[in-house]
């Protein structure tokens, strides 16, 4: 079934990616991207990918998947959103809802609050443009 090739891809890239890292062949290094690392974070991604397939396409678990839909159907929107108005979010989210209301369950997790406070807003507005039907293609 095409969950277990997927599985299997997943298993292959992270054996080989953390075999050549532990084996000394080249290490596993995120910032530089690293062979080792492309291997070991491409297991991974597979290993996502087949569960996503097999809850969605094989299981026909849908509708929990709807807020991705939104985000997916506008990627480009959303990376650009993301990469330049974040700031903007944020200092309006301070000054509107208070400088202080994200340190609620303490300054260890005001970034946690204040990124998913960001994340919904930004989902807002994606969301609004999928009921519009407005979809930014290349």
């Amino acid at each position: 079934s095409m969950v277990a090739r997927l599985v299997a891809a997943s298993a292959l890239g992270l054996a080989l990616g953390y075999a050549a890292g532990w084996l000394g062949v080249c290490p596993v290094v995120k910032r530089i991207w690293t062979p080792s690392w492309v291997l070991f974070s491409g297991g991974w991604c597979f290993l996502l990918l087949a569960g996503f397939y097999g809850v969605i396409d094989v299981l026909e678990w849908k509708a929990w998947a709807f807020p991705l839909v939104v985000i997916g159907t506008n990627s480009i929107a959303a990376y650009c959103m993301a990469e330049l108005l974040v700031s903007f979010v944020v200092h309006n989210l301070k000054v509107h809802i208070g400088p202080d209301s994200f340190l609620v369950l303490g300054p260890s997790y005001e970034p946690l609050l204040l990124g998913g406070a960001v994340l919904l807003m930004l989902w807002l507005v994606l969301f609004g443009m999928y009921r519009q039907k407005i979809f930014i293609r290349i």
